[in-house]
């Protein structure tokens, strides 16, 4: 059956001498693995689609199991997220994110545009921090595990202050987390961004200006909230750490 896709390719690998196996998430087909013939060659046509995050139209045959590519036609190469280390460090790992951590069969257009706005905006030089950040909050949201932060999630409660449970998935207020050594302390501008970052959709994302400070907090608490309720253990994320710790 023949299939034509507007896809970002989220991996890439080796296959035999020449060729290659691209992981595609698509507008309208999930995720798929796709066969690219001769793309390990220098001169080859199709050596430049099968780069990790590029966005283009695919067209391959697939039956069962492994697709193998027809055509394709490059929209956006995003290059920039592959020549500068800070940009494919964190496209890196927004890529191992989606495709780890949304299941093939759980994927349809939604998170699609959603990764496509977030290489768009790393390419438009947004601050890849808050971008990366937008966007991890909305695969937990995706993937059914949107943290509750606008209320206590036991009681209900709307007045603070509060602290942030990993394990339950959201904000407890003192009343509920007085005898919970586990849960950390949240500032107030940082659940007033978590608050302000479930409503945005990452196709509608401004120049956000958020301290270092904060920025930092929210990596914290966000990536606590991933590994509790993903329970992921990502290569690129580590690089991404030790990358930081250069800084």
């Amino acid at each position: 059956m023949l299939y034509r896709v507007e896809g970002i390719v989220l991996r890439t690998m080796d296959y035999g001498e020449t060729h290659k196996i691209i992981t595609l998430i698509t507008n309208n087909s999930g995720k798929v693995g796709v066969l690219v013939r001769g793309a390990k060659k220098v001169r080859s046509k199709h050596a430049s689609l099968a780069q990790p995050f590029t966005y283009g139209e695919f067209s391959f045959v697939r039956n069962t199991g492994l697709g193998t590519l027809q055509t394709a036609e490059i929209i956006s190469s995003n290059h920039s997220l592959r020549s500068d280390l800070d940009l494919s460090a964190h496209a890196s790992y927004i890529a191992e994110l989606t495709d780890r951590g949304i299941l093939e069969d759980e994927v349809n257009v939604q998170h699609f545009e959603q990764l496509k706005a977030c290489f768009a905006a790393l390419s438009d030089g947004k601050d890849f921090e808050v971008i990366t950040q937008l966007y991890e909050l909305k695969v937990l949201q995706m993937t059914g595990y949107s943290p509750v932060v606008e209320e206590c999630i036991h009681c209900g409660n709307h007045v603070g202050p509060f602290k942030m449970s990993f394990y339950s998935g959201g904000i407890m207020c003192s009343r509920c987390s007085s005898n919970d050594a586990s849960l950390v302390l949240i500032s107030d501008s940082a659940l007033k961004l978590l608050r302000f970052f479930k409503g945005i959709d990452m196709r509608r994302i401004g120049n956000i200006t958020i301290s270092a400070e904060t920025k930092k907090e929210l990596t914290f608490l966000i990536r606590g909230l991933i590994d509790a309720q993903l329970g992921l253990k990502l290569k690129s994320r580590q690089f991404l750490d030790n990358l930081g710790k250069l800084v």
